[in-house]
């Protein structure tokens, strides 16, 4: 691991754990760089404001391209459902302390809420662009692409809060619903 890797991950832990002890909003930038013992020109260097410490999604391209791979000749809200299902075996689980944590945060902090949707507002335009350059209509597209989001982000929030469901059996359980609860 690499000392920007290492310092990256050091101001991410020390953010993780004031936004749980003091509340995110009540937690500066200072504060953070302070507990990682770097400057707050280092914290910008690598987070260009303090809420995107808590989201980091580098698998927009990955889902956009498993969405592409599937039958042009299925609807667009099953073509979204089992590219999103594809996608997410590509990945390996994430480090699901981690992960709970920043999204625990973002799911009890109201201003943070907003922010998670305008997150998740790329990966629904890759899938509905990608959906509408394979023959859907943009109407159908686009509502595929936001259930298919909208379904995923009440997973990682219900899955936030409970200790006992793994985050892709949540995922899972989530595509399985808006796909009408098929277990392909």
């Amino acid at each position: 691991m690499s000392k920007s890797e290492r310092t990256r991950e050091r101001l991410a832990g020390a953010a993780l754990t004031l936004f749980e002890r003091q509340g995110f909003e009540q937690t500066t930038v200072a504060q953070i760089a302070a507990a990682a013992g770097v400057t707050e020109m280092t914290f910008f260097r690598h987070f260009p404001a303090k809420h995107e410490v808590l989201f980091e999604d580098p698998y927009d391209a990955l889902v956009a391209d498993a969405v592409a791979a599937q039958p042009e000749d299925l609807d667009p809200l099953r073509r979204a459902v089992r590219g999103l299902r594809q996608a997410w075996s590509r990945v390996p689980e994430p480090d699901g302390d981690v992960v709970r944590r920043r999204v625990r945060i973002v799911a009890g902090t109201p201003a943070l809420r907003g922010e998670m949707w305008r997150n998740n507002g790329e990966t629904e335009r890759l899938v509905a662009e990608q959906l509408i350059r394979d023959g859907a209509r943009p109407l159908s597209a686009k509502v595929a692409a936001a259930a298919v989001l909208a379904a995923v982000t009440a997973a990682l929030l219900e899955w936030s809060v409970s200790e006992d469901t793994p985050l892709g059996d949540a995922v899972l359980t989530a595509l399985e619903t808006v796909e009408g609860g098929r277990d392909e």
